[in-house]
């Protein structure tokens, strides 16, 4: 099978009917970074919690200071929303589709770490970069879940479509591919992330189990230029046409 990793976004959409379950991974090695993520925004503290959501106003975190244990949950992949997710347009793909995305994208939340596009989680705020209270969620997870996602990922083909940001949760230890994209020559990097979202909806499109399936699926506007092998990372290098 084929595992896309993928970035989450500041935006969120609110609300959700879904029931708890375990995420991926295990529930109880993420309790002592949801707890404190917990205490933060119900103690009442506005400093804190504008720190911790990387907002000046207080009326701007109202939307997130609830508990996050009894608030409700929706799949990962449809809790977010921003460029990568606009373009990925989940709501204008079919129901097979939305099941590919949720068994085969793992996001890396700057809360819940891994997760699985089908994971459920609350709508939550952690400007990324921000430790959630003593824990740095970096190297939190990258700690806790190296040698589970080494063994989850073992027998899948890896697509990377993470922001460099979020190499600090997970480094791949396996043959993995990653993909650059060139504009009249240059790296683009805003419009990155509108590109990962355009690959990821073609992945769930065409039912995408394989990177040799992957090199020969062609996308709207998008030409290889070179491929190149570094290590254990190969990056797909397409022109924007």
């Amino acid at each position: 099978m084929l595992k896309v990793l993928f970035s989450p976004s500041e935006g969120k959409n609110s609300g959700g009917g879904e029931t708890p379950k375990e995420l991926l991974g295990s529930n109880q090695a993420r309790d002592e970074i949801l707890n404190q993520y917990n205490k933060i925004v119900t103690s009442g503290d506005e400093e804190a919690i504008k720190n911790l959501f990387g907002f000046k106003k207080m009326s701007d975190c109202e939307a997130y200071i609830k508990d996050l244990f009894n608030s409700p949950l929706m799949p990962a992949i449809q809790r977010y929303q921003g460029v990568a997710y606009n373009y990925l347009d989940i709501n204008t793909v079919d129901a097979k589709q939305v099941q590919y995305l949720k068994k085969n994208t793992i996001i890396f939340s700057n809360l819940y770490g891994p997760i699985l596009g089908g994971d459920t989680i609350a709508n939550y705020k952690v400007k990324q970069g921000n430790d959630i209270g003593s824990i740095a969620p970096d190297k939190f997870y990258k700690e806790r879940f190296s040698y589970q996602l080494d063994l989850y990922l073992n027998n899948d083909d890896i697509l990377d479509l993470r922001a460099g940001y979020y190499d600090k949760f997970y480094k791949v230890n396996k043959p993995y591919t990653t993909l650059k994209f060139l504009k009249g020559g240059k790296t683009v990097s805003h419009w990155a992330k509108a590109y990962r979202g355009l690959v990821l909806r073609e992945l769930a499109k065409n039912n995408i189990n394989s990177m040799q399936e992957f090199m020969s699926l062609e996308i709207d506007t998008l030409q290889i230029k070179e491929i190149q092998v570094i290590k254990n990372k190969t990056e797909i290098v397409y022109n924007i046409v």
